[in-house]
């Protein structure tokens, strides 16, 4: 967001600057759903709502969790959020005491260890690299794991890198997981529909259901609806830790936006075709930008499962250039590219960059177009 408001102000100052930052849809949110935002206006439907959100949205997300996933809820184990980084902050808050630890692979979502130091935990980093196919291995989440362990994030597909975790991959991590019973897993899911693997996409919980007790499944309608402002994520998980959860968010924001809940209950009930168009032009996009930048000298870049987001190793670029880290070479390229981009240090992997692909293939290519003649 740091970099998207950056290029604005570039922009108003006449610099021609195309934006690769902004994990946004360039898609406008599908006409049903914002019919049934109008029509919750027009029938009054703007007081106050439960703080863990209207029964109607509380049962499309148990008919989504279901349909898609395999995982059984009631009411009581749903949690509706200003967005899932309200659910992630939600858990954070719940679960950890002053001095207890967060598990983290990185690369990372930004906030994850920020939320974990606000809620006084200590997050604890586990890298995984280009190498390791930006994937956490069940020998490193092992090695990570102390007695004051109290939480594992999971974010499949991931934002930075696109990469996802296979069910069997997910079912080796739960098997680590299985011999900590004190251990809350926040699986961060919010790519899910945004995915193009062979194997179908697999949530933790149904790759391992015995730990379905202790794991909180997030996701949100922001990116695979084109919903970002609407603002609304939601959970599933343990009755006891909902009731946490709500307390603290009945505490702090109350409940969500009444007229996006409505909007959300269409785009969860509603037809799902206008998911599977978007997800057709992020596949068309992805395959484009991930081959231009392997073609670029000093860039390396897996393909992903899925997400918005292409994650190059740009570490031979930065030292043909002489510069110092990834910071310098995405000032290198605002500079004299006119591209902004998010330096991998963000995202706890120094040495990649991050470009989101949610924009349109012309405007990929023009950035392709600036970077390869910065760098080639």
């Amino acid at each position: 967001m740091a970099v998207t408001a950056l290029a604005a102000e570039l922009r108003a100052q006449g610099r021609d600057v195309i934006g690769l930052g902004a994990g946004e849809p360039d898609f406008d949110t599908p006409a049903h759903i914002k019919a049934a935002g109008i029509a919750a206006i027009e029938a009054g439907r703007t007081k106050y709502t439960n703080v863990d959100g209207t029964p109607e949205l509380k049962d499309a997300i148990i008919a989504k969790f279901r349909r898609d996933n395999g995982l059984e809820y009631g009411r009581d184990q749903i949690l509706v959020s200003c967005g899932a980084k309200q659910t992630c902050y939600n858990v954070c808050v719940a679960v950890l005491n002053p001095g207890d630890e967060a598990v983290v692979p990185a690369p990372y979502w930004v906030s994850y260890p920020d939320m974990i130091k606000l809620a006084e935990g200590e997050p604890v980093i586990v890298p995984a690299g280009i190498d390791e196919g930006f994937k956490i291995s069940p020998r490193a989440l092992k090695a990570a794991i102390t007695n004051r362990t109290r939480l594992v994030f999971l974010n499949s597909p991931s934002n930075p890198t696109g990469a996802a975790y296979s069910r069997d991959e997910l079912r080796a991590l739960g098997e680590v997981l299985l011999e900590h019973p004190g251990i809350v897993v926040a699986t961060d899911d919010m790519y899910e529909h945004i995915y193009w693997a062979e194997e179908p996409f697999t949530s933790l919980g149904a790759a391992c259901p015995e730990l379905m007790d202790r794991i909180v499944t997030i996701n949100g309608v922001s990116k695979c609806y084109a919903m970002t402002g609407w603002r609304i994520g939601y959970c599933g998980g343990p009755q006891k830790l909902i009731a946490a959860m709500k307390k603290i968010q009945g505490q702090s924001t109350s409940n969500p936006c009444s007229i996006s809940q409505a909007a959300s209950v269409a785009a969860l009930n509603g037809d799902q075709g206008c998911v599977a168009d978007m997800v057709r032009a992020f596949r068309e996009r992805h395959d484009y930008l991930v081959a231009a930048l392997n073609e670029i000298p000093g860039l390396h870049c897996l393909p992903g499962a899925g997400t918005f987001y292409a994650f190059p190793n740009a570490a031979e670029a930065i030292a043909a250039k002489g510069l110092a880290d990834d910071t310098a070479l995405a000032e290198l390229l605002l500079n004299e590219a006119n591209v902004a981009l998010v330096p991998g240090s963000a995202f706890g992997a120094p040495g990649y960059l991050r470009l989101s692909f949610a924009c349109g293939l012309e405007t990929l290519q023009e950035a392709i177009r600036r970077i390869r003649r910065v760098l080639g």
